[in-house]
């Protein structure tokens, strides 16, 4: 059945994000009505909170739950199952001789000289890796086949064993994907009710470990997934929402919830891609070419590199591994992931870090975070120890009342108290040590933006800044001083700008064939670009847009770029122009280019695309909300400074020098000294920082 956004337009539209700190809903009306909604996550059940939220916002807007015709939602529930080790008991399935692929891994180290460092443990015990004495040889010969009575046989030791999930990765199946998939058929018969993932469904492609690992990860979270949108499907019922639940993919492209629950792992960014999807989105609407989408939340602050309208999308990433700033040789935290993910750099620095001092008085912030539940202690519900959002407060950056539009109470006293143990450690006053904890966790946030920019061959003070997320604009202005970046984009709706990304998100199909000799001939490269682009335009329904891609590298190479291949028949001038833009790619990444004789190409990729009927504008074009008189604020930058503090709609359309605050229902933004800021046509605050 082809998938789609539901097509009426006399409907409501509803996008709900779950962050560590607070769940965020907006929900878009027919009429163009735009109704936000924050309010704290509740974790573990965290579809409860989405559930709650979405009733409040749809109460707020007067709408009918009747009336939605979309929801939307970005979710953690995989990536928990891992960071949490909460999954169900898997086994993986593999010939005979490879049952230990998952421990020997990869050479990969992410802290050189660390040596209390150790590998994670595998999501399937040794004891429940099973082998079969089967063989899929190179050419894909069987020798011999999968025998249909050991199958059975395993699957009694597996029902004995209790195993819930099971991950079926025979070697080279990508070669010969039908028996693998016979091997996992048998077992689905044989054992009703266990989740089954064969290999080649979740990631067909060579490389034994990597595919092994991505098959144990999707088996692993499967269960925990499938019944979490099962049971948000029967709550949003209950409430009378039975509009058709898609969720956002870690490539930034949304899915109906019945292909994510045979495919988790292709969830595993879900909450950070729909940020960098409204990112994308606003870049082009307003003509920017290069941008650093910045997020900071309650738990980390993660970045993003968009170029040309496009997000970079990794082949394959990590998961588990905490941080997720490694790249190459400096990996092997976690567990790979070979699945089309939006390339994010994450430190631990968001606004409930907990700030510490070390045996040898450093100071430090993150990456524990105080979460939901206590929260900050500012928040007055049992939390003791200092956070950033502490600091923030003290230093007078934050509202000293309420926030989240006043569904927060702050209590000043007590995050003064939090930091005042920090203080005595630093030897210091308490103002001072929460300024040190703000610079402390801007030079943090600077490794991430690096990843992205630096490390690719990017220089960061081309691009310009857009920060959203809770957090996101009070350390704006100062990291895009820190990297030299000029001009900085706080959007509309700041605090809950995934949740617009969802809203504004395309639904999306991905489909792959590794290369094989026979792709030599370029009519047969042809014949299966074209099979592939009819599968995914057959699934995607009529007005679906597809995107050829080629994974290349350079001969005895490890890893691949991922370049898009021009429009028109695929021809020998085609492949030249692929392989120019390759070689291109490649010098602008790593500084060096090879020759068309060293080319080779590794996998055949196409990415199907059907548009959001929403565009951007639809829901930043937003009147100005009223505000109260501007008012003013003591803050502590270098010095304390007497600072105006106003609403969104209180900014004017020329430069005003900084410092200032500046104050929305979802999110503050921070204007320091030496900057200036304006509010351009569609809303947005824009920060400058002046040349004098």
């Amino acid at each position: 059945m082809p998938l789609s956004h539901d097509p009426r337009t006399a409907g409501w539209r509803v996008g709900a994000d779950i962050g560590g700190t607070f769940t965020d809903v907006i929900a878009l009306g027919p009429a163009g009505e735009v109704v936000p909604m924050k309010v704290p996550s509740t974790p573990p059940d965290y579809g409860a909170g989405v559930v709650a939220a979405t009733t409040a916002v749809l109460s707020s807007a007067a709408a009918r739950p009747e009336a939605v015709v979309a929801m939307l939602h970005g979710t953690t529930v995989a990536t928990n199952a891992i960071l949490e080790k909460n999954g169900v008991r898997t086994a993986v399935i593999t010939t005979r001789g490879f049952r230990d692929v998952l421990e020997i891994g990869r050479l990969r180290r992410p802290v050189l000289y660390d040596l209390s460092w150790s590998k994670p443990e595998p999501l399937a015990r040794r004891r429940h890796r099973y082998e079969l004495d089967q063989r899929i040889m190179t050419d894909g010969r069987l020798d011999p086949p999968a025998d249909e009575d050991e199958v059975r046989a395993l699957a009694a030791r597996l029902r004995a064993d209790e195993i819930r999930a099971v991950a079926v990765c025979l070697l080279n199946s990508y070669i010969r994907p039908d028996e693998e998939r016979r091997v996992a058929e048998l077992l689905r018969a044989e054992l009703p009710g266990v989740y089954v993932t064969a290999s080649v469904d979740v990631s067909p492609q060579p490389h034994e470990y990597e595919r092994t690992s991505t098959a144990t990860v999707n088996a692993y979270v499967g269960p925990a997934v499938h019944g979490y949108l099962t049971r948000l499907e029967e709550a949003l019922r209950a409430e009378k929402v039975s509009a058709p639940l898609l969720v956002m993919q870690s490539s930034g492209g949304l899915l109906d919830a019945a292909s994510v629950a045979r495919r988790p792992v292709q969830i595993i960014e879900s909450g950070p891609a729909a940020g960098v999807t409204a990112v994308q989105k606003l870049a082009q609407a307003i003509g920017l070419s290069t941008v650093v989408a910045f997020d900071m939340g309650g738990t980390t602050a993660k970045a993003s590199l968009i170029e040309h309208g496009e997000p970079f999308v990794s082949a394959d990433y990590e998961v588990g591994g905490g941080m997720n700033v490694a790249r190459g040789l400096s990996s092997g935290a976690g567990y790979p992931v070979r699945a089309p993910s939006i390339d994010i750099a994450e430190v631990g620095s968001g606004g409930g870090s907990i700030i510490s001092v070390d045996a040898a008085g450093a100071l430090h912030v993150g990456p524990a975070s105080a979460g939901a539940r206590p929260g900050p202690a500012c928040y007055g519900q049992g939390g003791e120890l200092p956070t950033l959002t502490d600091a923030n407060v003290t230093l007078g950056y934050l509202n000293p009342t309420a926030l989240a539009g006043g569904r927060v109470t702050i209590h000043p006293d007590l995050a003064a108290k939090a930091l005042s143990v920090v203080a005595e450690r630093l030897g210091g006053d308490v103002a001072a040590s929460a300024r040190g904890a703000y610079q402390v966790a801007v030079s943090s946030m600077t490794t991430a933006v690096k990843a992205v920019t630096s490390e690719r061959g990017r220089d960061p003070r081309e691009a310009t800044l857009v920060a959203f997320g809770g957090a996101g604009p009070l350390y704006a202005a100062a990291l895009a001083q820190e990297l030299g970046i000029s001009t900085v984009i706080i959007p509309v709706h700041p605090g809950l700008f995934s949740s617009i990304g969802l809203l504004v998100a395309d639904t999306e199909r991905h489909e792959l064939t590794p290369y094989r000799p026979e792709f030599v001939e370029v009519s047969v490269l042809a014949e299966e670009f074209e099979r592939l682009t009819a599968k995914v335009s057959a699934e995607l329904g009529t007005g679906a847009v597809v995107d050829r891609l080629l994974d290349v590298r350079y001969r005895g190479q490890r890893f691949e770029l991922r370049i898009q291949v021009p429009d028109g028949d695929v021809t020998d001038d085609l492949l030249a122009e692929v392989r120019a833009r390759f070689h291109a790619e490649h010098e602008r990444t790593y500084g060096r280019a090879g020759t068309d004789d060293l080319v080779e190409l590794v996998n055949l990729r196409v990415r199907g695309r059907l548009p959001t009927p929403v565009s951007i504008a639809d829901v930043l074009s937003l009147p100005a909300a009223a505000g109260g008189e501007p008012t003013t604020r003591e803050c502590r930058f270098a010095e304390t400074v007497s600072t105006p503090v106003m609403a969104r709609s209180g900014l004017a359309a020329e430069p005003v020098d900084g410092p200032m605050i500046i104050e929305d229902m979802d999110a503050t933004t921070l204007v320091p000294p030496g900057a200036r800021a304006h509010r351009d046509q569609i809303g947005n605050i824009v920060i400058t920082w002046s040349t004098t």
